[in-house]
């Protein structure tokens, strides 16, 4: 059954497998459809969507590529042409055709419907049971993982009135039950979408009091109370007054707990002291380390000695960046080093997937990570703030005095990992991208470039995969191997996977297997799920504007090894100073390498997936004046 995901990161599952859903502004079609789900939605409102501001002249034929990609997608086996089930062209536009179990916003809206039927009938122990089922399908900020621009299109925001809608009709049938916990963390959720909403404000007070947590409560109402005095200028209303008063008079209480001898002062002290006396555990979160890491010595030097400084109990805490291009062996090198120097960080190993490059599946955001890191700790749920500073600062205030070592791998951008950097000295963070987060090494971090192994590094690791018996039968073989792999880790163990699948074949088949797929990557595919050339270079072109990608596809052109500002220029029909610019953009997503002044390169494999792509995205009359424009600056300089 497919399962289409919009009430949080947008998601689209076959069979218990997420697919790929595309570009940025794919996606974000995708988003607009499930929104509208069973709705038709005219082609007008799809260009004003994707594009906010100034659409180009182009944008119809693009949407209509978009549909075209989602509808081949959704059903891979559509003959062209074809109608199809899931997407209908409809009085001008578009519909997306779900039923309700595919779809968790038609689930939230049959739950909280049915919720509301209970509560207007006088049953609220049942409508309050619809209610936490139906936020319970609300996994984070509508359609996240869309570019931002169109995430801040109405149609998504009345999706998340929707959601705050029910939350306040949630807690109110809790608060007539006598049980908030249930909606506790939906209230949280809800303020940060809507930080002023003093109805809302007033019932996550109540409901804090209502669990026990008086204390919390008049912090809450105390934090409502200031944001409205500097952003509005105004004193809290009367319904949110209403609800401090009734804290102020203990009017709500947990159920079961009467009234007794204990003041209020004494019953206050108590909820502080549980928020802060939790137990704190030690965790150890590190995957397993790789039987068949080997060389990396000069890294592992470097590593030694940031890690020589952080394992000390003075000093602000290191933070090292492992950063290279897809492929070449980050998170390997960051596990294996973390493995090393574990014993030096007693409190403990965290380890953040964040996703920032995954094929599939969106980015972390830093909250999300942050109440995962913090239940690793030891912290109930119920003590989790609700907004991104108020955890950032409860993570820090727990690791106080500590000393662990913090793994973080994937990172997409600077913002997604600062609130996850510990304050405490003594903590190493290891921080593993494909991007060079500049703003993280002008804080202080520690940069740790990863270059392409030494033949005899890639020889080695080939060695210790399929046997270095089987080797040193072939050595001619291996070391083709080893060069049609480019000396990329990903692609040598790819290569080296078929091969040990293969016992009986003799390396030198599978050296022609590559030699004949020369041109293509067909020869660095694996099967779904598994490691896949292709698709982890794709997650790293995904990310680049649209221009930075034009001049990617357009570098496959070129006929030498490297190229230099003007000539990228000439071939993408540009200013030097811009195409300088789209190339350090392109050294910094490790899409090219600067390997001389002014001189850049794609890594072998990248300039065939480069070919690839400009096959497919660029015509034949694009790319024949992409050769032209060369071949007459090559005329005017003297073919260089």
């Amino acid at each position: 059954m497919t399962r289409f995901e919009v009430l949080g990161p947008l998601r689209v599952c076959e069979g218990g497998r997420e697919l790929d859903l595309g570009f940025p502004q794919q996606r974000a079609l995708l988003g607009l459809l499930l929104v509208r789900v069973g709705r038709p939605v005219p082609a007008g409102e799809m260009v004003d969507v994707l594009w906010p501001e100034r659409p180009p002249v182009s944008a119809p034929n693009v949407v209509r590529r978009y549909v075209g990609a989602l509808r081949r997608l959704l059903e891979p086996g559509l003959p062209p042409r074809a109608p199809g089930r899931r997407l209908l062209r409809r009085a001008g536009g578009c519909l997306l055709a779900a039923d309700e179990d595919e779809v968790d916003l038609l689930r939230f809206r049959g739950l909280a419907k049915r919720g509301k039927r209970a509560a207007a009938t006088g049953r609220p122990e049942v409508a309050l049971r619809h209610f936490v089922e139906a936020l319970g399908e609300w996994r984070g900020p509508v359609a996240m993982g869309i570019p931002s621009s169109v995430r801040e299109h109405a149609v998504f925001a009345a999706v998340e009135r929707e959601l705050v809608h029910t939350t306040v009709m949630a807690a109110d049938v809790a608060l007539l039950c006598g049980r908030t916990e249930p909606v506790l963390p939906r209230l949280r959720r809800a303020v940060e979408l809507d930080p002023l909403n003093e109805s809302l404000h007033a019932r996550l007070v109540m409901a804090l009091a209502a669990c026990g947590l008086q204390a919390e409560a008049l912090a809450a109402y105390e934090g409502v109370r200031r944001l409205l005095a500097e952003e509005l200028g105004v004193s809290p209303g009367g319904e949110l007054a209403a609800a401090h008063t009734r804290v102020l008079r203990q009017e709500l209480r947990p159920v079961g707990l009467a009234p007794g001898p204990r003041t209020w002062t004494a019953r206050c002290a108590e909820s502080q002291a549980s928020q802060v006396s939790e137990p704190v555990v030690r965790p150890a979160q590190l995957p397993p380390d790789l039987p068949v890491f080997t060389g990396r010595q000069g890294e592992l030097s470097s590593l030694l000695e940031v890690t020589g400084v952080a394992a000390g109990s003075a000093g602000a805490p290191a933070t090292v960046l492992i950063g290279g291009m897809a492929g070449i062996g980050k998170t390997t090198l960051a596990v294996r080093w973390a493995h090393e120097v574990a014993d030096r960080f007693p409190d403990g190993q965290l380890l953040v997937e964040l996703r920032g490059f995954a094929p599939s599946r969106t980015p972390v955001e830093p909250a999300e990570a942050l109440r995962g890191m913090l239940a690793a700790l030891g912290v109930p749920a119920g003590r989790l703030p609700g907004g991104l500073d108020a955890l950032a600062g409860l993570y820090r205030s727990v690791l106080s005095g500590r000393r662990l070592l913090v793994l973080l791998d994937d990172a997409s951008d600077t913002d997604q990992v600062r609130p996850l950097l510990p304050a405490s000295p003594g903590c190493l963070t290891l921080v593993t991208s494909r991007n060079g987060l500049p703003g993280l090494v002008a804080s202080g971090a520690h940069p740790l470039r990863l270059d392409l192994p030494s033949a005899a590094d890639a020889r080695a690791v080939l060695a210790l995969r399929v046997g270095r018996e089987r080797l040193a039968a072939e050595p001619a073989a291996a070391d083709e191997i080893v060069e049609r792999c480019g000396r990329l880790p990903l692609a040598l163990a790819i290569v080296a996977a078929r091969a040990t699948a293969r016992p009986g074949f003799p390396l030198a088949a599978i050296a022609a297997e590559l030699r004949e797929s020369r041109g293509s990557l067909d020869a660095f595919a694996g099967p779904v799920g598994a490691a896949d050339a292709r698709l982890a270079f794709a997650s790293s072109y995904r990310c680049l504007p649209p221009e930075s990608a034009r001049l990617f596809r357009l570098l496959s052109l070129h006929p030498g090894p490297d190229l230099t500002p003007d000539t990228a220029a000439a071939l993408a029909g540009l200013p030097i100073r811009a195409a300088r610019l789209i190339l350090d953009d392109l050294a910094e997503a490790h899409l090219v390498t600067e390997h001389a002044p002014g001189r850049y390169a794609p890594h072998d494999l990248l300039r065939v997936f480069a070919t690839e792509l400009a096959q497919t995205y660029d015509s034949l009359t694009d790319r024949q004046s992409a050769r032209q424009r060369l071949s007459d600056h090559f005329a005017r300089n003297g073919g260089t």
